[in-house]
């Protein structure tokens, strides 16, 4: 668990967010710490997808700071947050299906210029999933869901990211495979990498979380450690099938 005198990886301050005047998130404050997995549960129009939008600056808040390592980063652009340490894996993946496994995997390098430790991550993502080894001259498309999402993750992992930000990783999978992509996202983090995983699925993720947060409206509900959202009576009803 994370120590509150660490500075927390990414950090949420009072955030407010608008599309046009329909105000979407109305100040949340959230935090990740090094080496966590925390996930943010809600329902569809909660504010989940904002929340991952804003991160990845591709929403600006209108009031409120979003930190890294400490440090306010309202006006970078997304190339810049990624070579500081974000990665993505978004909702149904995002594929680039007529390009192969390696080439997809080379995309989530294309803000390095390293090319021998980008040639040392592209092996060590191979060791990690020896599978994409074997298919790393297949079309991304020819793919099944679970080796696709290994490819998701690989090319995540090619950025050599300190965070990654998972968006419904559950959403549209079989039972097996969510169960799959959830020990995946658990092997992830055992790397050292911390992972923020959005999601409606609440059992299973905080299955794996340590901490969790939940919204509502675009407004917090309720956050603290898995086991206790576990056992929280309103959310077992709202979310649990309690």
């Amino acid at each position: 668990m994370a120590s509150e005198q660490q500075t927390p990886l990414l950090e949420f301050r009072d955030v407010q967010t608008y599309y046009g005047r329909i105000q979407i998130l109305k100040g949340v404050d959230y935090k990740v710490y090094p080496g966590e997995i925390v996930c943010l549960l809600g329902g569809n129009a909660s504010g989940k997808s904002t929340t991952m939008k804003t991160i990845l600056g591709i929403v600006k808040p209108a009031k409120g700071e979003v930190l890294w390592e400490g440090e306010v980063i309202n006006g970078l652009r997304t190339a810049e947050r990624i070579k500081r340490g974000i990665a993505t894996v978004p909702e149904n993946r995002r594929l680039f299906p007529n390009l192969t496994v390696l080439e997809n995997l080379e995309m989530g390098a294309y803000t390095r210029t390293d090319s021998a430790a980008i040639a040392e991550d592209l092996e060590r993502v191979y060791e990690f999933f020896p599978k994409l080894a074997e298919r790393r001259k297949q079309r991304a498309g020819t793919l099944s869901g679970g080796e696709q999402q290994m490819v998701a993750f690989g090319r995540a992992l090619m950025s050599q990211p300190k965070l990654i930000c998972m968006d419904e990783p559950s959403m549209g999978l079989s039972p097996a495979l969510v169960d799959q992509n959830f020990e995946l996202i658990q092997q992830v983090n055992e790397q050292g990498v911390a992972v923020f995983v959005v999601e409606q699925n609440a059992n299973a993720a905080l299955s794996i979380a340590d901490r969790g947060y939940v919204l509502q409206g675009g407004r917090l509900f309720t956050e603290g450690t898995a086991a206790e959202l576990l056992e929280n009576p309103e959310l077992k009803r709202a979310y649990l099938g309690g």
